[in-house]
């Protein structure tokens, strides 16, 4: 399974055989903050780094946990159940993190295996590869 931090969050679970299983789309880190700070008239733009703590004391460290610890939760809620809809085994899947902002996220995760961040370059210098014959 593949975990895409990118302007939206994407779930891709691939067969063994690399074929394509099927997927969720969830919106972006990104999107969801740009979105708090133009909607919340209090909320403002913060630098997305892990907070120090779940319990924050002030509105920049309560928006950085919601967002850090946030989406470690979906990404986990989301590959549980998904792993659950495709094996009896969890120790079956390897679940891959990938795109810009997995770097910050992908620690929090409990369901991770892997962080790649050159996991789409990667795929297209194999596929160069393979039709450069």
């Amino acid at each position: 399974m593949v975990v895409d931090f990118g302007t939206a969050t994407t779930f891709d679970a691939v067969s063994s055989k690399g074929e394509y299983v099927g997927g969720a789309i969830a919106p972006g880190i990104d999107i969801s903050v740009d979105a708090l700070s133009r909607r919340g008239a209090q909320l403002h733009m913060v630098e997305i780094v892990r907070p120090r703590s779940a319990i924050a004391k002030n509105t920049t460290e309560a928006l950085r946990s919601g967002i850090v610890f946030g989406f470690a939760g979906q990404v986990d809620g989301i590959v549980d159940r998904m792993v659950a809809e495709l094996t009896d085994n969890p120790d079956d899947v390897t679940v891959v993190a990938t795109g810009g902002l997995a770097g910050t996220v992908v620690s929090e995760c409990e369901t991770v295996d892997v962080h790649e961040p050159w996991l789409t370059l990667t795929g297209l210098r194999l596929v160069f590869e393979r039709n450069a014959g």
